[in-house]
């Protein structure tokens, strides 16, 4: 009998902003945002930045009295760099779980189908060390059995100190009734409002839809 599914899924936190940071260690615990192509926007930001207020896609010119202020760090993309750092925590991962699928530049899957015997909390606490023991990336990890929960845990996993969140050994029901339609992978602004229009307003709600409604 096959061994159930079982996805991770790790992501590079903040990871243009970290990938600054890498190469200059002042800037830990400093404010960071960096920009896009042509320095108009705002692309990246570190946890300082956004307890900061920063949104994502701000101008920068009406930010300038916060950079001032806060002595923010600003930096101009540099993709050349980010790429490089990618591929250096796509091949730490690879050497963690060979069946590995990338998502993004700063996003992979792990298939941890015959990792069951181990606690995968524990493994992806072992994960996150290594990353960043290799790399200086700090990452997060969610474990699920589908990767649109594994998705859902890495939001959660996101916001906890350890950086990890396991699913599949949670009460699920309650995480999915705490989980915005809006917030579901692969759920555009489109489908929530039709799905807020049918009364389905958050996950555990959209799961127990029946199959014809769903199609």
């Amino acid at each position: 009998m096959p061994s159930p599914s079982i996805f991770a899924i790790v992501d590079c936190n903040n990871f243009y902003a970290s990938c600054e940071r890498v190469f200059n260690p002042k800037l830990n615990h400093r404010p960071v945002v960096v920009l896009s192509n042509n320095d108009g926007c705002v692309v990246a930001r570190s946890n300082e930045a956004k307890a900061l207020g920063i949104p994502m896609g701000i101008p920068e010119f009406q930010i300038r009295q916060l950079i001032k202020k806060h002595q923010i760090a600003v930096f101009s993309s540099n993709y050349t760099l980010y790429g490089d750092m990618s591929q250096r925590v796509m091949d730490t991962l690879g050497t963690l779980c060979p069946d590995l699928e990338i998502y993004s530049i700063d996003e992979a899957f792990l298939s941890l189908c015959g990792f069951q015997s181990r606690n995968l909390a524990d493994y992806g606490r072992l994960i996150r060390a290594r990353v960043k023991q290799d790399t200086g990336i700090p990452v997060s990890v969610g474990i699920a059995p589908t990767k649109t929960l594994a998705k859902i845990a890495g939001g959660i996993a996101k916001k906890s100190d350890s950086g990890v969140f396991d699913l599949t050994g949670a009460d699920r029901n309650s995480i999915l009734a705490q989980t915005e339609v809006a917030d579901i992978w692969g759920i555009g602004r489109a489908h929530t409002h039709f799905l807020h229009s049918h009364g389905i307003m958050n996950a555990l709600q959209l799961s127990e839809a029946s199959d014809q409604f769903i199609r």
